[in-house]
C-alpha cells in the first residue's frame, strides 16, 4: 500500500470539499471580525454563536466602535452566551487596540497574543485567517483530533499530554494553505471526529489514525476525572415598585461578573426582612414564585424567587449598587438569561415560564 499523503495535506483537501464555508466571519482578512468570532467561539458552539455575532457587528461594526461602547451595552449584547469574563475582555481589548495599536486591529501573533482574553491557540487562529502566519491551535476539538491519530493517552489539560500535543501540532502545520488547515482541523473536530460515537468513515485521515487502528476511539483522548456535581441555594428578591424592578449591579468576579441582576438573600432568610436590613425598603406585600433552577458547568444553582410589593419610597440604602428599571425598558438590560426570564415572565403574565436554563461558567 502506498503511504497515505501528509496529515497536512489531507486536512486541507478535505476542508475545501467538504469543509464549512458559509459562517459569517469567513471569507474575509478582517481581523477585527475574525478576533470577534474566535472569541465567541471559546466553549460556545457555532450555531449558538452566529445571532450575538450578527448582532455584535451590526452594533459595532468596527474596533473602534466595540472601544467607544460603554461596558454594559456590551455585557447586554452578550447576555445569555455565558463565560461573561470574554465581554469583559473583549471590551479591554478593543480599548487596548486603540490605545496601543492606533486603532488598527494586530494580525501577527505577538500582538494578538498580548490581548486581555487571547491564548496561544486564539491568537494562532487569528493569525492564521487574518495573515496567513503559521501558527498552530489546540482547541477543545483539535485536541481529540491530534489525540486520536497520533495515539496521545491521557487527560489532555495535564501538563505532559498538553505539551505532547503543541509539539504535534507545530510538526503538522503546513507549508500552504494554513488557512484550510486551520479550519479544517475545527471542522473535522466539530462535525465528524465527535467525543461520542465518532464519524470515522468519513474522516479523511482514518487510514492512519492510531486510535481507530487500536480500536481504542472510546478511551483517546483520556478523560479528566470530574468531582460530583455541586449545588448551591439562593433566594432572589423580584422588588416591585410602580411598574419599576430593582436591579443590584453585580461584583466583576463571580457568575454573571459585571451584570445587572436581582438581589439575592440566603435562601433560609425572610425575604421582607433583608429587603429592609440590606436596602432600607419596606415591604408591603411578599408572594413566593414559582422556584427553578440553572446549571453552570460545574455546580447548580438553586433559586427560591420572591416578588415583592413595596410599601415606602424607593430611596436605596446608601452604598447599594443598585437601580430601579421599568419592567418595560429591560430588553436593553445586560440580564443574566435565568434573570431575563424570570422577569420576561412577569412583565407578560399570561407568558408560560421557560424551562431552567443552562450555561457554562463566567
Amino acid at each position: 500500500m502506498p503511504s497515505p499523503r501528509s496529515f497536512s495535506a489531507r486536512i486541507v483537501s478535505w476542508q475545501r470539499r467538504h469543509g464549512r464555508h458559509d459562517l459569517p466571519w469567513q471569507g474575509t482578512r478582517d481581523a477585527y471580525r475574525i478576533w470577534l468570532s474566535e472569541v465567541m467561539l471559546q466553549q460556545t458552539q457555532v450555531a449558538t454563536v452566529i445571532p450575538y455575532f450578527e448582532r455584535f457587528v451590526a452594533r459595532f461594526p468596527t474596533v473602534a466602535d466595540l472601544a467607544r461602547a460603554d461596558e454594559d451595552e456590551v455585557l447586554a449584547l452578550w447576555s445569555g452566551l455565558g463565560y461573561y469574563a470574554r465581554a469583559r475582555n473583549l471590551h479591554r481589548a478593543a480599548r487596548e487596540v486603540r490605545e496601543r495599536f492606533a486603532g488598527v486591529f494586530p494580525t501577527t501573533f505577538e500582538a494578538l497574543a498580548s490581548l486581555p482574553g487571547l491564548g496561544r491557540s486564539t491568537a494562532g487562529a487569528i493569525a492564521a485567517f487574518a495573515s496567513g502566519e503559521r501558527r498552530p491551535i489546540l482547541d477543545g476539538n483539535v485536541k481529540r483530533v491530534l489525540a486520536r491519530h497520533a495515539g496521545i493517552e491521557g487527560d489532555p489539560s495535564g501538563a505532559g499530554v498538553l505539551a505532547s500535543l503543541w509539539e504535534i501540532a507545530e510538526k503538522r502545520l503546513p507549508h500552504a494553505g494554513i488557512e484550510a488547515y486551520t479550519q479544517g482541523l475545527m471542522d473535522l473536530g466539530a462535525g465528524t471526529c465527535l467525543p461520542r460515537a465518532p464519524r470515522c468513515a468519513l474522516c479523511p485521515v482514518n487510514i492512519d489514525c492510531a486510535a481507530r487502528l487500536a480500536e481504542r476511539i472510546d478511551e483517546i483522548p483520556g478523560r479528566k476525572r470530574r468531582a460530583a456535581p455541586k449545588r448551591r441555594r439562593i433566594a432572589m428578591l423580584v422588588v416591585l415598585s410602580r411598574g419599576e424592578v430593582l436591579l443590584e449591579k453585580r461584583p466583576r468576579s463571580g457568575i454573571w461578573g459585571g451584570l445587572w441582576s436581582l438581589p439575592e438573600i440566603d435562601a433560609k432568610a425572610r425575604p421582607a426582612a433583608a429587603l429592609e436590613r440590606d436596602w432600607g425598603i419596606e415591604a408591603a406585600a411578599v408572594e413566593a414564585l414559582e422556584p427553578f433552577e440553572h446549571a453552570f458547568t460545574h455546580f447548580t444553582l438553586e433559586v427560591k424567587p420572591w416578588r415583592i410589593q413595596v410599601r415606602r419610597a424607593k430611596r436605596l440604602a446608601e452604598g447599594r449598587a443598585g437601580t430601579w428599571v421599568a419592567l418595560d425598558d429591560l430588553r436593553g438590560a445586560a440580564l443574566p438569561s435565568p434573570v431575563r426570564r424570570l422577569l420576561d415572565s412577569i412583565a407578560r403574565p399570561s407568558a408560560r415560564r421557560p424551562p431552567a436554563g443552562r450555561e457554562p461558567p463566567r
